[in-house]
């Protein structure tokens, strides 16, 4: 077996979950950065001062507080879409870093929470709110961890593949937050109109409950 490559010993640290609240976009480009770059060990959140302690000990540095300018600690949540309100924009679909959305255009949407590693980077693009992050009801694991990593490779290959080049996670999240017409050049004013009237559907929908 080959010998594993400082960045590979530091993304088995990392936990996976490639919310990008690191500022990087994944925990691989995060590990890289740190193994290369002499980036901070601090800025995992997913990962608290226990994968701080971890990464100090593996890189023979010194054991820092977590930056908090990346968020705060907090136990493993996930993802759960109110579906009734959902108006299958599939704008979190395209955020979701490890494929855990299913779902079509204007149709529901849905998480598989065996998937969802609690990243939470589907709720702001939702222009209805209809996303909230729930408690989980597992641990997050070594296996779950290495699954969520391969989601993530598989979904970057597929990407890579149908646009020929590199999907930066972060700025297509930001991007999401505008209107749907932006994954598209044609038909600029259809698409526009196409979510303003779901919008206006899914309000009055919530005006009467």
């Amino acid at each position: 077996m080959p010998l594993l490559s400082l960045s590979d010993r530091i993304d088995a640290v990392l936990p996976q979950t490639q919310c990008t609240k690191c500022g990087y976009d994944g925990c691989r480009p995060y590990a890289e950065a740190i193994a290369y770059d002499h980036e901070e060990i601090n800025r995992c959140p997913p990962g608290g001062q226990a994968g701080i302690k971890e990464l100090a000990a593996l890189l023979d540095r010194a054991e820092i507080p977590l930056d908090i300018g990346c968020g705060q600690h907090h136990p493993l949540t996930v993802a759960v879409i109110d579906e009734p309100h959902c108006i299958g924009c599939t704008l979190c679909i395209q955020a979701c870093p490890v494929d855990a959305i299913i779902g079509a255009n204007k149709l529901m949407h849905t998480v598989l929470p065996d998937r969802c590693t609690g990243c939470d980077l589907c709720v702001a693009p939702c222009p209805v709110d209809c996303i909230t992050m729930v408690p989980a009801t597992v641990e997050w694991t070594e296996d779950r961890a290495n699954t969520a990593r391969l989601h993530h490779q598989q979904r970057q290959q597929r990407l890579n593949a149908a646009h020929h080049e590199s999907s930066r996670l972060a700025a297509s999240t930001l991007a999401n937050k505008a209107p749907l017409s932006l994954a598209a050049k044609s038909d600029v004013a259809t698409r526009q109109q196409t979510v303003a009237d779901a919008l206006a559907r899914a309000r009055a929908r919530r005006r009467k409950e």
